[in-house]
């Protein structure tokens, strides 16, 4: 592979599940004006990420990563953003009662609005459009008008971005993860179900902690009033992401700005292909998803292109295997990087390879697959040497019926009743708090 890099190298490789748009001279402009707007996150803040993700890959912390599986540019609202801090916050609690570990939090957040789609175009009826590939690129309603590749949506997936993080920063300084105030964490809507129940004795145990370490030491705990919340996306549409990366005078190289962390899809992970040529010349830490027709031989060589110089925090491998095929697949992949000497973090995400369509016609995942397959992720780790040590989750604040199982034993004839994902099903917050108590007690 040539080693010269520049942000816009990628587009002399085959770039895979990008929209055609039928202005160039309406794309280019809406570029120019993207590449001269204030980044979004700063290379400190990304660098702060890469050396937590380094501890965690070393056994010292966990990683929660999770939110949308797209993102609704009418979910960029302050209810919405809130709930999602609110499971992620109680997650990670839960995570670091049980394992007695740091979190690293980082939200599927602030610039998931692109989606991979299996076919160019979508039929229905006598009517073909091209596919709706997220709110980026255009809309999810079934027109000519709607389904046309529309360059002003970088613009407002751009301004949308700016103000989900800007919210998440001023809840995370001034106060809304504060140990001594875990009632700004709850969710109205399930306080009396079994996993809240749960959940509250967890913090009544907690307070007791809190009180009683404040009591011996002088002063306050201040570590408990705030957490690190960092954002991460897909990074799939090339031409938004080149736009978003800036050279830092002050540090090592170029740097995506507009997100802490990003990663490659099952999709477009060809050692050969544009998403991993701009990849491997960006500072960030990334993420490639590991999917169940990648050989050992292949994961090698994308370790070798994007990691060169075997840092520590910079390569997240996040497996997605389904939990029929996760222990047919996984341990050959665990041992060969084990015995290659890489530093990688591992990552499970148990919902891609679980993902099914009901009776009805309704793609879902069912509960029980998806906690299979994170126990069974566990198991081959330890057997192989290696260590699990982030997971990977769809998932929304919001008392939605996409999955179904878990504690409210949702049926398929529940999906229909309150189904709001324009692509992939996500857990609820009973599910998600399930799987949280279930990671702890696999980590002991």
């Amino acid at each position: 592979m040539n080693t010269h890099w520049t942000p816009d190298s990628w587009q002399t490789r085959p770039a895979l599940q990008q929209p055609t748009y039928d202005s160039p001279a309406e794309l280019g402009s809406v570029l120019e004006l993207l590449g001269s707007l204030p980044p979004l996150v700063t290379a400190w803040e990304v660098d702060r990420l890469r050396t937590q993700l380094a501890n965690a890959a070393a056994g010292k912390s966990f990683v929660l990563q999770g939110g949308d599986c797209s993102e609704s540019f009418e979910d960029c609202n302050s209810g919405t953003i809130l709930r999602k801090l609110k499971v992620l916050i109680q997650m990670s609690l839960v995570l670091i009662c049980g394992s007695k570990q740091r979190i690293v939090r980082i939200g599927r957040i602030a610039g998931q609005y692109a989606k991979p789609r299996s076919s160019d175009l979508e039929k229905r009826g006598d009517i073909e459009l091209p596919s709706y590939r997220g709110d980026i690129v255009n809309h999810s309603g079934f027109t000519p008008a709607e389904r046309r590749p529309d360059p002003q949506l970088m613009l407002r997936a751009y301004e949308r971005a700016a103000l989900t993080i800007n919210y998440i920063r001023a809840l995370s300084e001034g106060g809304f993860a504060d140990l001594h105030h875990p009632e700004n964490w709850d969710l109205e809507f399930v306080r009396n179900t079994p996993g809240s129940r749960k959940y509250q004795l967890l913090l009544e145990s907690l307070s007791d902690s809190i009180r009683f370490m404040e009591a011996v030491s002088p002063g306050e705990l201040t570590q408990l009033t705030r957490v690190d919340f960092f954002t991460s996306h897909e990074a799939l549409l090339l031409l938004f992401e080149q736009a978003l990366t800036r050279v830092e005078p002050r540090q090592r190289g170029w740097y995506n700005l507009g997100t802490h962390m990003a990663w490659i899809g099952d999709r477009t992970r060809a050692i050969d292909g544009a998403h991993v040529e701009y990849f491997r010349g960006i500072r960030n830490p990334i993420g490639v998803k590991v999917g169940n027709n990648l050989a050992a031989d292949e994961l090698l060589d994308l370790i070798r292109v994007l990691n060169p110089d075997n840092e520590p925090g910079r390569l997240t491998l996040i497996h997605r295997f389904g939990s029929e095929k996760i222990r047919s697949r996984l341990p050959a992949l665990a041992e060969a990087v084990r015995r290659s000497g890489h530093h990688v973090l591992w990552s499970c995400d148990p919902m891609h390879g679980n993902t099914q369509t009901a009776r009805n016609g309704i793609k879902t995942r069912s509960f029980d697959d998806i906690t299979s397959e994170i126990i069974t992720a566990f198991r081959i780790h330890k057997e192989c040497g290696s260590r699990l040590s982030g997971i990977h989750l769809e998932l929304t604040g919001e008392d939605v019926t996409e999955c179904t199982g878990g504690p409210g034993n949702l049926t398929e004839s529940d999906l229909s009743r309150d189904y709001r994902s324009q692509v992939d099903p996500r857990l609820n917050y009973e599910q998600a708090m399930e799987i949280a108590f279930l990671i702890a007690e696999q980590m002991k």
